[in-house]
């Protein structure tokens, strides 16, 4: 179980990032998640949305450079050391976390966590294996 996320490559100056969360807006898309990494530059703003495919367009049309890659996404105890309780799994099976970002929701009484692992699938099956709740496509359209 895996989900679709988008990398957004942009320009590290003023109004870049709103430029693109405006041109979702337009298009009535969604954002569940998302992130941002920066350097002098450039930035990397990562989304989880409501339609990958409406966005990857509306962002292209919009003269944004953009990528599809896979993440997992899964949900934690919220509680203390409930993230560490998932990160101790891949730790211990020398699965490496690439990145990760949480976003929250109402919907769920979990937290719930985005990653990106240097070998998706040997960690999804070593967290599912262990009883994690990785969450579909389908789930994060109706969150």
């Amino acid at each position: 179980m895996s989900v679709e996320q988008i990398s957004v490559f942009i320009e590290n100056k003023e109004g870049r990032v709103k430029k693109a969360i405006n041109t979702l807006a337009k298009s009535d898309i969604n954002i569940r998640a998302l992130s941002v990494a920066d350097s002098t530059k450039y930035g990397i703003l990562r989304l989880i949305v409501s339609d990958t495919e409406r966005t990857i367009k509306a962002l292209e049309d919009d003269g944004f450079l953009v990528k599809k890659n896979e993440v997992i996404i899964v949900k934690v105890p919220d509680e203390p050391n409930g993230l560490n309780s998932v990160l101790e799994i891949l730790d211990q099976n020398k699965i490496n976390v690439e990145y990760i970002y949480a976003f929250i929701t109402h919907k769920v009484d979990q937290a719930v966590v985005v990653m990106r692992l240097e070998d998706m699938e040997n960690g999804k099956k070593l967290l599912k294996s262990k009883n994690a709740e990785l969450l579909t496509e389908e789930d994060i359209k109706n969150l």
